[in-house]
């Protein structure tokens, strides 16, 4: 009797609404039993499995392409580029089917065993030999050696595009649905959210460490085939822990498209275009931003007794209006770090095989794979961000950090171009740490650019889409990536750096020049829209101070 007092009087003293999550039955979840930080650990263990997962088939996916498929260098740089390039696309897929049919559980656990079947496929045609080429040396007799086609590249591309959509569609869910685990209309759990999300960037760069460590090795060691079935053991251990965790979820249900408010607010402005705003109540100005007032015109009112379903088409709510004008100012912030991801791709393509190219030994019968090397950023991660959470003052915003890092992400490629053009010109085989402070440096960036994009997106004031805002991040990844891909068969067709399989005979080294100029420039245009955005916005005649806003 006294225990379910207790619990009575805890109940009505937790002021959450649990109205819009449910529990696996999808009967109204329980505070009591749902969600929490309990619930978020299942989260946390998935995003570890399958960053190390899919973190230890790209990174080292260009040695299997060239080595095993036998492409080209350029064109082999192109495949991962593209790979990664769909994969963070699609997550606009995934953060679109969520939000609108199938909520972040199911299209966390559908996606994840699609990316688990594309592993196995990987895993399968790695290990037989019959689905490969003949094996041959790429690097001193390339033109013996057979191309991959037919039946041995339609398996490829298929393994390679499954796990690109299973993980594509999984990672802005796997972090939604965490979040979910937290009301933020409660002050004690709305603190624990932030704590989840430095243990989610904390996950992702523990996954990473190992993928490019422990994982990477086994791949140099053991052969590819074991290296792939060892991230699809890894894939198959995040499922089994998401599954555990089903009975503590609490979930948001599906809210429709996410796409039909903006539309909505789009149409409506189109069809009032030609009206003028007026100052009395039919429209409430003094809560209307005066950036894009061309969509200010959908929340005028012509006739109060059109129907309600064409009403919606016709005059928007002031807050739908605004979150449109939101996701438009955000635009360029998101796409002053494609170049940011750009230098990324490097880092997990030629970096690669420039270090393939130096003194890997650390002493007579240990060598490092060259793979390994982009461990350096998420070893530094590990440490830095709790250091930064607990030690950076909170005067620096999002916008702030995101500055630094893409400015730092410069320096980063003016140190690769040192080395290379270092390495080329050595009579003898440089050791493999002379490219170590291109990924330190570039580790501090992604420090400051990830963690603030994500911030700054998670601050902005739009509520029903956060698995798509999380996968809007994942946009920049994806852009870069293929803006790689675009710029190596340019600069490669217009000069012949990167025409052959040989770096001594390449200009990496003039590459990665042109690259810190990008870096540079574009750092310039993120200096002219982040004070675009953060000038001051006019609400009602009054200003909003910019850091209030950012």
């Amino acid at each position: 009797m006294e225990a379910s007092r207790r619990e009575q009087d805890l109940k009505a003293s937790v002021k959450i609404s649990e109205e819009s999550t449910t529990d696996w039955r999808g009967k109204p979840s329980n505070p009591l039993k749902h969600g929490g930080m309990r619930a978020a650990a299942f989260l946390l263990g998935l995003q570890g499995f399958e960053i190390m997962a899919i973190a230890a088939v790209g990174n080292n996916l260009i040695t299997y392409v060239i080595n095993e498929m036998h492409f080209p260098l350029s064109k082999s740089a192109n495949i991962v580029t593209n790979f990664i390039g769909t994969l963070f696309i699609l997550s606009l897929l995934g953060g679109f089917l969520s939000d609108s049919y199938l909520g972040c559980f199911w299209t966390t656990l559908i996606f994840s065993f699609i990316e688990l079947s594309g592993l196995i496929l990987l895993s399968v045609q790695a290990h037989m030999p019959e689905l490969k080429p003949p094996p041959c040396d790429m690097v001193k007799d390339s033109a013996q050696c057979v191309e991959a086609k037919g039946l041995q590249a339609l398996i490829f591309f298929v393994a390679l595009y499954l796990v690109a959509l299973g993980s594509g569609c999984v990672k802005p869910n796997m972090i939604a649905h965490g979040a979910d685990q937290f009301n933020q209309d409660d002050k004690k759990q709305s603190k624990k959210l932030s704590s989840y999300f430095n243990a989610a960037y904390f996950a992702f760069s523990l996954g990473e460490l190992v993928a490019l460590t422990l994982l990477v090795y086994v791949q140099t060691h053991s052969g590819m085939d074991v290296g792939f079935g060892v991230s699809a053991a890894a894939m198959a251990m995040g499922l089994i822990i998401i599954i555990s965790g089903t009975l503590l979820y609490r979930n948001k249900p599906p809210r429709g498209s996410v796409l039909t408010p903006i539309a909505q607010v789009i149409v409506a402005a189109t069809i009032n275009r030609k009206q003028v705003c007026p100052s009395d109540n039919s429209i409430p100005n003094s809560q209307l931003t005066l950036r894009f007032r061309f969509l200010n015109k959908a929340c005028i009112i012509k006739n109060e007794e059109d129907s309600e379903e064409e009403s919606k088409w016709r005059v928007c709510s002031v807050k739908q209006v605004e979150q449109v004008k939101t996701l438009i100012s955000v635009v360029p912030i998101l796409c002053c770090t494609i170049i940011f991801n750009t230098i990324l791709a490097q880092l997990q393509t030629f970096s690669v095989q420039q270090g393939a190219a130096m003194n890997t030994h650390l002493s007579a019968s240990l060598r490092i794979p060259p793979a390994s090397l982009q461990a350096i950023p998420y070893l530094i991660l590990i440490f830095a961000v709790p250091l930064y959470d607990a030690a950076a003052p909170r005067c620096i915003t999002p916008l702030r950090r995101l500055g630094a890092g893409l400015l730092l992400a410069t320096f980063s490629m003016v140190a690769a171009a040192l080395v290379e053009r270092k390495r080329r010109d050595s009579t003898v085989a440089l050791s493999i740490w002379w490219i170590a402070p291109q990924f330190v440096i570039f580790g501090v960036s992604e420090m400051l650019t990830a963690v603030g994009l994500l911030e700054f997106f998670y601050k902005q004031p739009l509520e029903g889409m956060r698995a798509s805002l999380t996968a809007v991040t994942y946009c920049s990844y994806s852009f870069g990536f293929f803006f790689s891909s675009v710029l190596v068969s340019a600069v490669n067709g217009a000069t012949g750096w990167l025409s052959d399989n040989d770096l001594d005979k390449d200009r990496l080294d003039l590459f990665y020049w042109l690259l810190a100029v990008l870096s540079f420039l574009n750092f310039l245009n993120y200096l002219f829209w982040s004070n675009w955005y953060s000038s001051g916005v006019r609400v009602g005649g009054d200003i909003i101070d910019s850091d209030s806003v950012v």
